[in-house]
């Protein structure tokens, strides 16, 4: 199945998703397209995570499809392996393996999956470590890095493969104000630059309104996509009192 839409990175179709004996989203579709930055959101218990894990064919759906530039993540058989390297991954807690330095824990996708040679590997990982502007970490060990630097190697191992599309958990989470913004101006620079689509797991509004293009809010209660846009928008225009809560940071009224 080929998506007829070029720009369109990433296309849900009729997804239904969860566990036996919880559907999460149910008959959900939506589209992603090249260099957007889109927040996924939502309640306590919505399924953002597993939508994300979906999304990277970690997580098998109940129903539906998943388009990665076309290609099914689903049904392509032999090619899915190839596709999910296409995709960069970035969990929440940086997953940087404890006993190798910075460099090896960038370098490690390529020693899996490149025959180039090691002078070149370490030199992309060096380069991705410049680019996420962490030119002398390169033989640190991960327990030597802040919060923040665990985040950036993140990225840069997510990014060693070549991918333009990358999935973020959490990037900002547990992070000072100034660190946060600093990462929310890298990713940009990295969208701007190398024309990277990502698409960010977070609840940090002040991340969203600095960088997001769109977000996409979902519902636990309905199963379904509650909300589809630009920040700014949603704030002021949204039909739904409670997105316009969330978006405005407003208690609950007594």
């Amino acid at each position: 199945m080929m998506d007829t839409n070029i720009n369109s990175v990433i296309s849900v179709r009729n997804l239904t998703m969860g566990w036996p004996g919880k559907v999460l989203l149910e008959n959900v579709s939506f589209d992603i397209y090249e260099k957007q930055i889109v927040f996924i959101m939502g309640g306590s218990g919505c399924g953002k995570s597993t939508l994300m894990k979906t999304i990277i064919g970690l997580n098998p759906p109940m129903a539906g499809d998943i388009l990665i530039r076309g290609k099914s993540i689903i049904d392509s058989g032999k090619e899915i392996p190839e596709i999910q390297r296409s995709l960069g991954i970035m969990y929440q807690s940086g997953a940087l393996f404890g006993s190798l330095t910075v460099l090896e824990n960038v370098r490690f996708p390529l020693d899996q999956f490149s025959k180039l040679p090691l002078e070149a590997r370490n030199l992309t990982a060096q380069m991705l470590l410049n680019a996420m502007e962490m030119p002398g970490s390169a033989n640190l060990t991960p327990g030597e890095l802040s919060g923040g630097m665990i985040k950036r190697a993140g990225i840069a191992r997510a990014l060693s493969l070549g991918a333009t599309i990358l999935l973020l958990d959490e990037p900002s989470a547990g992070l000072d104000p100034i660190t946060a913004a600093n990462l929310d101006q890298t990713i940009r620079k990295l969208r701007d630059n190398l024309g990277a689509t990502f698409v960010i797991v977070s609840h940090e509004l002040k991340s969203i309104f600095r960088i997001a293009d769109r977000c996409i809010m979902l519902d636990p209660k309905t199963r379904s996509i509650i909300a589809d846009g630009a920040p700014n928008d949603l704030q002021k225009n949204s039909p739904n009192p409670w997105v316009r809560q969330f978006f405005n940071a407003q208690p609950d009224a007594e």
